[in-house]
Order: C-alpha cells, then sequence, then structure tokens
C-alpha cells in the first residue's frame, strides 16, 4: 500500500511515517503539511491510501478529501483529528473520506482503519464509535442544544478558534483565505448554533472543548 501523510505538524508526519514504513505491505510515498500540497502530490503520486488531518493551513483537510476524491475516488482518505467532533465526522465522511480517528487513538487502531479502508471498508475510531451513540440517545431525549453544539462543521470550528483566539474577521479570514464577509457569516451561524451572546462567551466555549488553549 502507497501512502501520504498529510498533516501541519512534521514531527507527527515522521512519528506515523516511522510506525507505518515497520509494516511489510505499507510504504509512505510522501508527506504534505497543507491541504494543498497533499492535493497535487495526491495528484501526482497516486497514493493508494491518504492519512489525512483535518485541520490544516491553506486548505483543510475537508476540503482537501473533496479535491483529491474528485480527481481519483479510488484513493482512499482516512481522517484523523484532535476533536471528537461529529461535524467533524460528518463533514469528512460526506467529503468522501472512509475512516475517521482522533490523533490520540493506538498505532493499532490506525494501522486497521488503513488495512479496512484498503479493502474496501469504513472505519471509525471506537471512542467516535460512543459519541456517535450518546448524541443519537440526546436527539431522542430532545436536547437540542447540545446536539446542536456538536454539529458545527470543520470550518465553522476553524472560524471559532481563530476569532477565540482574538484573531479579527480581517485577520481570521487571512488565514483561512476567505472574504470577511464570508468570516462575518460563520460567525454569525456560529453565535446562533451555540446560543452564544459576546466574543468572551465564545472564547470560554472554545477553552471548554479544547479547541484553544489557556
Amino acid at each position: 500500500m502507497d501512502i501520504l501523510i498529510a498533516d501541519d505538524h512534521k514531527i507527527l508526519r515522521e512519528g506515523l511515517k516511522a510506525l507505518l514504513c515497520r509494516q511489510p505491505d505499507m510504504k509512505v510515498v510522501g508527506e504534505a503539511a497543507d491541504g494543498e500540497e497533499a492535493v497535487r502530490m495526491a495528484r501526482e503520486l497516486r497514493p493508494d491510501i491518504v492519512v489525512m488531518d483535518v485541520m490544516m493551513p491553506v486548505m483543510n483537510g475537508f476540503d482537501a478529501t473533496m479535491a483529491i476524491r474528485g480527481l481519483d475516488p479510488s484513493v482512499n482518505v482516512v481522517a484523523l483529528s484532535m476533536y471528537a467532533n461529529a461535524g467533524f465526522v460528518y463533514e469528512m465522511f460526506r467529503a468522501g473520506a472512509a475512516a475517521f480517528l482522533v490523533k490520540d487513538c493506538a498505532f493499532e487502531e490506525l494501522e486497521d482503519a488503513v488495512r479496512v479502508v484498503h479493502s474496501g471498508g469504513k472505519y471509525i475510531g471506537d471512542c467516535l464509535k460512543n459519541m456517535l451513540s450518546d448524541m443519537f440517545l440526546i436527539s431522542l431525549s430532545g436536547s437540542k442544544q447540545k446536539l446542536m453544539e456538536e454539529e458545527l462543521s470543520s470550518r465553522e470550528i476553524e472560524v471559532l478558534s481563530l476569532l477565540a483566539e482574538g484573531l479579527t474577521n480581517r485577520e481570521a479570514a487571512d488565514r483561512l483565505h476567505l472574504s470577511v464577509n464570508t468570516v462575518a457569516s460563520h460567525r454569525q451561524n456560529i453565535m446562533r448554533k451555540l446560543a452564544l451572546k459576546n466574543t468572551v462567551e465564545m472564547t470560554k466555549y472554545a477553552i471548554r472543548k479544547g479547541y484553544i488553549g489557556l
């Protein structure tokens, strides 16, 4: 299996490469530091599997997955995220990913996911299965606010994280290569979904969810 790793943290890419290359049937053919580079390298290298970080600069994992699958539907994408977030899971599978794991999973789980998707299957990490089951029960119980909190899209969480760190709409737009109006629209949607009144509440929410550090 030829594997491309896409993650903006070099130390994580190197660690994954070292572990994957220990498997006799796996070979890491390339490393990308952002989504745009991942799309370009996937076009050039034609890997069997792309291990894709969800939140990256220039182009996020959602858009990169959609672009890669559009170029070659035979490429399977294994999504990796720091956050066990239902919105991420939904968006990545809708973009064409075949597996979703959180980054604190054991390497054996990543190895299993790679083998499952290479054989044509789908894979969701164990902790995500529990979270998605809880969400289903929440929806049945009528706790809509909690459910809505988990339905932020990957782009909305990117915007939320940057604004909560103190960036202005303009600065967040420049970082994400979006228009200021688009960021403002995302901000309004985030505030509405989470029933937040101001930036202070947004920052507290982001800290509580682990999107930004103290």
